[in-house]
């Protein structure tokens, strides 16, 4: 093949991923075996156009193209393409990649049965269950909802199957009928200029029967409308963003299929005292200068309750304490985090004169040894002006 891949996928030299991808499926589709057969020239031209996308879409062999061209992929002993007859992987298997499904000539995916191009085009029967759809539900909780777990009773607007027809969509002691424009095949077929290609046909929506006494309550969809109320375990530890699913609660299935899945997610409201970080958790306690200047005991509210931790003597502004286990449980087990207690030192305010002269006679009384960080400060800072 002497043609530049470029033209032949017809794309400039500097076409994106996406535009080549997109230039690959037309040309796919237009010179593919099914749509063509006993076309010699047409699979010749799929084989190559196959071969140029796969080329072409990777990010080495472009590169290699570039620079050699046609030699980097045909001479021997080259960089050749991994793969396939003559270094090149199968058409029909890059086809399948990059479709989703089965290239190959009578089918072969989904099932196995009908051409490519019905599946190409959605012309998939319907005769067996069809499967519900998932849902999704976004609860909002409380923090300590999430620290203890809960059990909730949430609503559920969804479609579920029908009570009456059992999700057959034909009213009880009906049946279906064969179709009579596709004569229960479930397919049409449609001329677009010199090809014939099938169709779902629009009667049956290719199911090949329809219902000849629809259900009243659902009028022959399978479905109603509903408003379900369903309990739900919210276990100890989980966050925002976690994900609870519960089976066969999404939308219900027709002709006998299951129904699809709910997907509660959580999101845990910002807490007036904690923070979260994972497990562990965040609180700021003020405490006033004589504790954290000689030592002593505080109380620290946890998610468990009130309990005592001990300030070591000169502590600062700022510190962060950690009190083991004090934290979130962990959602799959395996105990609890931590809580870090930050402590704020509380400038006393509104002192009568005997407190606000205690504290000169205390400021008098007290050399700088007993304040280093204040030291060191002054220090830098004369070392500015000099």
């Amino acid at each position: 093949m002497s043609q530049d891949y470029y033209s032949l996928l017809g794309v400039q030299k500097g076409a994106s991923e996406q535009e080549i991808k997109k230039a690959y499926r037309k040309m796919a589709v237009k010179y593919h075996p099914d749509k063509n057969q006993g076309d010699k020239k047409a699979e010749d031209k799929f084989k190559e156009v196959s071969a140029a996308y796969e080329v072409l879409s990777n990010k080495s062999k472009r590169a290699q193209y570039d620079q050699f061209g046609h030699d980097a992929f045909t001479r021997s002993g080259g960089n050749s393409a991994s793969g396939g007859r003559g270094g090149f992987h199968d058409p029909f298997d890059i086809f399948s990649q990059v479709f989703g499904q089965s290239g190959r000539r009578g089918g072969g995916g989904r099932g196995g049965n009908g051409s490519i191009f019905d599946e190409l085009f959605g012309n998939n029967r319907g005769h067996g269950p069809q499967s519900g759809d998932d849902l999704r539900y976004d609860l909002e909780i409380e923090l300590m909802d999430a620290v203890l777990g809960l059990e909730k009773e949430i609503i559920i607007p969804k479609e579920d199957t029908c009570s009456s027809c059992s999700g057959s969509g034909a009213a009880s002691g009906s049946g279906k009928t064969s179709c009579h424009q596709c004569r229960g095949t479930g397919q049409v077929n449609m001329a677009q200029g010199f090809f014939n290609i099938r169709q779902t046909c629009p009667s049956c929506h290719g199911e090949g029967q329809v219902i000849k006494n629809p259900c009243k309550k659902c009028h022959g969809s399978g479905l109603m409308r509903v408003e379900k109320k369903v309990k739900i375990k919210i276990p100890p530890g989980v966050d925002t963003g976690s994900k609870l699913r519960v089976s066969g609660e999404g939308e219900g299935g027709t002709k006998g299929g299951r129904s699809g899945d709910l997907y509660v997610v959580m999101h845990v409201k910002p807490h007036n005292v904690f923070e979260r970080a994972g497990v562990d958790l965040l609180c700021e306690v003020p405490i006033d200068f004589v504790t954290a200047t000689l030592g002593g005991i505080i109380e620290v509210p946890t998610v468990a309750g009130k309990t005592k931790m001990k300030v070591p003597e000169g502590t600062q502004t700022n510190t962060i304490l950690r009190m083991r286990g004090k934290g979130m449980p962990a959602l799959r087990g395996g105990g609890r985090g931590d809580q870090h207690v930050k402590v704020v030192i509380e400038t006393p305010r509104g002192l009568n004169k005997k407190q606000q002269e205690l504290l000169r006679t205390y400021s008098e009384e007290m050399g700088e040894e007993h304040h280093p960080l204040q030291e060191s400060f002054l220090g830098k800072v004369t070392s500015m002006f000099k």
